[in-house]
């Protein structure tokens, strides 16, 4: 009976190494039978961020706040025509138009549409991305934006031209004579505004021309500045919120509303939404790239100035929301509306390059 035991103890031991052997295989084994088991990766939750989706409803939340200040505050979208249109989840080949996004905006504005991509003054080269921008503008301007576009150009037959083109599409064109870190001057030709008209401009819709100055500190003094702008008659001028170290006096702002026959204007301040300034007001002595967590590497071009993850609510915070906020402090200005560049800030997430960037080979 000993040695009975000892046999069926052994058989045991082996039908229990069969089993882990087996499972260290990914089988078990059930009644005698080995059954094949599945292996699984533990389950880890992650959060995937649609890029485009988030610079849609932060743009949205800018619209809100600022028209709960002031109903009729102007809102124009700089680059980032994709942002237009959503994807069809089941085919990515169609889309629908952003609908909320759309009525967020009044306009748009697109650079080197024409001229100035990627040579200053050349035509744009690449035609297929040419073609898709063309769709999207077309496609702003039918559900009612405005469509602004600055090419970039000295020629005078070039700028002609550029003004032809636009006009035949229903777009509103400048020509921009020289790139945007160097504008900071009016244009040489053509002398007058392009279709001047001595109307004032109380609406985005009755703009028939427009001027854009990036960098108004070779204008002299804030009031020679605005003085000088005062003494043209375009219909809209895009300006910096700051002349140099400090922001436009709102007498200033007034001064600017005005063209030279006295009829009123647009005056709109450039607002970038997709990277942080170490040279802004908003920026504290500690922060650095990654610290806070938001701020990203720096942009092409600009070691001052770094891309952030704009879904971030501090960063947000900073932008909108509150009487705070930069969005504000440009409405309290006296500024008719702004332009919001840094849009397309969502392609360096998506792909770790900024637009008209190439992929390496």
């Amino acid at each position: 009976m000993y040695r009975s035991l000892i046999t069926v103890f052994l058989a045991f031991l082996v039908l229990v190494a069969g089993a882990a052997e087996a499972q260290e295989k990914g089988r078990v084994r059930i009644q005698g039978r080995t059954i094949e088991e599945k292996e699984t990766a533990p389950k880890v939750r992650r959060i995937i961020l649609d890029y485009r989706e988030e610079m849609r409803k932060f743009v949205q939340s800018i619209s809100t706040f600022a028209r709960k200040r002031r109903p009729n505050f102007v809102l124009i979208a700089e680059n980032g025509l994709d942002l237009l249109v959503k994807r069809q989840e089941d085919d990515e080949t169609k889309s629908n138009p952003a609908r909320t996004y759309i009525r967020s905006i009044d306009g748009i504005i697109q650079k080197a549409l024409f001229y100035g991509d990627p040579e200053f003054g050349k035509p744009f080269v690449n035609k297929e991305k040419q073609a898709r921008l063309l769709r999207l503008t077309a496609q702003a301007k039918s559900n009612g934006l405005k469509v602004l576009i600055i090419d970039y150009a000295k020629a005078p037959k070039v700028i002609d031209e550029s003004y032809r083109i636009n006009a035949a599409r229903g777009y509103i064109p400048f020509v921009a004579h020289a790139p945007d870190a160097d504008l900071n001057s009016l244009p040489p030709y053509p002398k007058r505004p392009y279709r001047e008209n001595p109307r004032s401009i109380l609406s985005l819709r009755a703009v028939k021309n427009f001027l854009s100055i990036v960098d108004s500190t070779p204008f002299g003094r804030q009031d020679e500045y605005t003085l000088r702008l005062h003494d043209t008659n375009y219909d809209m001028v895009v300006v910096d919120v700051f002349h140099g170290r400090l922001p436009l006096r709102k007498q200033a702002v007034e001064t600017l509303k005005y063209k030279k026959i006295g009829a009123r204007r647009l005056v709109v301040a450039r607002l970038d939404i997709g990277s942080a300034a170490s040279y802004l007001y908003y920026w504290k002595p500690h922060w650095r790239e990654g610290s806070p967590l938001w701020i990203s590497a720096p942009t092409r071009g600009d070691p001052d100035k770094f891309h952030v993850e704009y879904w971030s609510p501090e960063w947000q915070r900073i932008i909108t929301g509150n009487i705070q906020s930069y969005i504000y402090g440009i409405i309290d200005q006296g500024f008719d509306g702004a332009v919001l560049s840094g849009l397309d800030v969502y392609l360096f997430f998506e792909t770790g390059r900024e637009e008209g960037e190439e992929e390496e080979q």
